[in-house]
């Protein structure tokens, strides 16, 4: 076996056999557990997560979030006080039916009627407030589409953020926040650019006033959502009776808004955006391991390349880079290719005339080229290219993002667009008033869903009209082929 065995199975031609393929070999999940929706997340996989987590709740506490776990389960009442929210939820929520001594109980969808609760005791006065609370925690859905691993389930990892403030404004003022972490995090460190959308009335979060979904593509040309944050108002404040007294002892409801990234969900745009037809390229920040290690011996001299081989490791640890020395009977090529699917960044061969050298050669996984380093000044070399790697994977996912949205002047380029894969953008007369109709037809006739505008709002031209209608074009919306 050598460095360019691959899958046989083309990324770019047939996606979804790819991304099943990927999940498998390169031991991210499980989908033999025998209930539909739900999968077994292995130990690659928790790995990349746990990573992902860490660069997550990092931003959340930079930003005066702090952690906490709530109960799994939500009592019925809690979930009726908001009638939106429960109309919302309702179909997707798992019961549980059977509990003795205990009124009918819900495994959480999501947690505001969980969160809202204790709120409703632990606010009273302007002094506890701004409250910035999250958790990290397992959410439950009911999902009747067909399911696909990470991307469609019944069950996913998240963070959720729920945030109360004593004025509108110090809400929407978090709302803007969270699209900026979401900016830092999901897309600057896990490469996954997306586009911040102010969603239609009608596909707004239950009990939300509104809601800003980002939306990023996979490569079959489906919209994956990614996270979601929601300016709740008082609704829930008055549902659940969370009042405040501000400086002159008057008594006010909260504003509130809640924020939730799903992880295991980015990872499946970390996978499908970076991967290619040898596997997994993942970011060198989220990488379990960062650098392998592969030593080159002989019987004879077996000993003394391990010694040093251990070394680099030791010195890595030290520096803060994961790094694994995989001195397996297996052969330098199968080692090659096992560690290249497995999406890691750097591979280090070293043997007894790179230690009479001095220098080794790392191979670069998304370049697929080597490049010859010092000994002693390893790992500062490799935190450099590691930072020129994660910077390249961002660099090629915008490009490519830029390239799936088209702009549309008639119904044909709508279809076109989406017929090859791609975002539309599209001149229209308002979601907000009166262009409902024009938006059921994309989403009946071309089966696409509106995704909304932008949160920074863009302005057809004068003479712009409606592609479906032909009245005045108010506004520019994105519509795509969604899961």
């Amino acid at each position: 076996m050598g460095d360019k065995v691959t899958f046989n199975i083309s990324k770019k031609n047939n996606f979804s056999k790819w991304y099943s393929e990927i999940l498998n070999k390169a031991e991210i999940t499980d989908m033999r557990y025998k209930v539909k929706g739900f999968v077994v997340i292995r130990p690659w996989g928790a790995l990349i997560i746990e990573k992902m987590y860490k660069f997550y709740e990092q931003a959340l506490q930079r930003t005066g979030h702090l952690p906490s776990f709530f109960p799994s389960v939500i009592p019925k009442e809690n979930f009726e006080k908001e009638s939106e929210h429960v109309k919302g939820f309702q179909p997707e929520v798992f019961w549980l039916d059977d509990v003795k001594g205990e009124s009918k109980l819900a495994l959480r969808p999501t947690s505001e009627t969980v969160f809202y609760q204790m709120y409703s005791l632990w606010i009273r006065s302007w002094r506890e407030l701004p409250l910035k609370l999250y958790q990290r925690a397992n959410v439950f859905r009911y999902e009747t589409k067909a399911t696909r691993p990470l991307i469609r389930a019944r069950e996913f990892y998240w963070i959720e953020a729920h945030d109360v403030f004593a004025t509108k404004k110090e809400a929407e003022e978090q709302v803007h926040e969270d699209v900026k972490m979401t900016e830092a995090v999901m897309h600057k460190i896990f490469g996954i650019p997306f586009l911040p959308m102010k969603r239609p009335e009608w596909d707004k979060f239950p009990g939300a006033e509104y809601t800003i979904g980002s939306d990023s593509i996979l490569p079959d040309g489906k919209i994956i959502q990614q996270p979601s944050t929601h300016l709740l108002g008082q609704n829930f404040s008055k549902a659940f009776d969370i009042k405040f007294k501000d400086k002159k002892e008057k008594e006010n409801y909260v504003w509130q808004t809640c924020y939730g990234p799903a992880i295991s969900r980015i990872l499946a745009s970390v996978i499908a955006m970076h991967g290619d037809d040898n596997g997994l390229v993942l970011p060198f920040l989220i990488a379990p391991i960062q650098a392998v290690i592969i030593p080159i011996y002989s019987a004879k001299n077996k000993r003394n390349i391990l010694q040093e081989s251990e070394k680099i490791s030791r010195l890595f640890f030290q520096q803060g880079i994961s790094a694994s020395i995989d001195d397996s009977e297996k052969r330098p090529g199968e080692k090659y290719f096992y560690w290249e699917m497995k999406g890691v960044p750097f591979r280090i061969e070293i043997g007894e005339k790179e230690i009479k050298s001095g220098t080794v050669d790392v191979f670069i996984r998304d370049l697929k080229e080597r490049v010859k380093c010092r000994i002693k000044n390893l790992s500062e070399d490799i935190k450099n290219l590691g930072a020129e790697f994660d910077a390249r994977l961002v660099k090629n996912a915008d490009n490519l993002f830029k390239n799936s949205i088209e702009n549309c002047k008639t119904k044909d380029e709508i279809k076109k667009a989406l017929g090859s894969k791609k975002i539309a953008r599209i001149p229209f007369c308002s979601v907000s008033d009166g262009g409902i109709k024009c938006a059921e037809y994309i989403e009946k006739n071309l089966q696409a869903r509106v995704m909304g505008t932008l949160l920074k709002k863009e302005k057809p031209s004068a003479s712009s009209k409606c592609l479906i209608c032909g009245k005045k074009a108010c506004e520019m919306i994105y519509a795509g082929k969604s899961y």
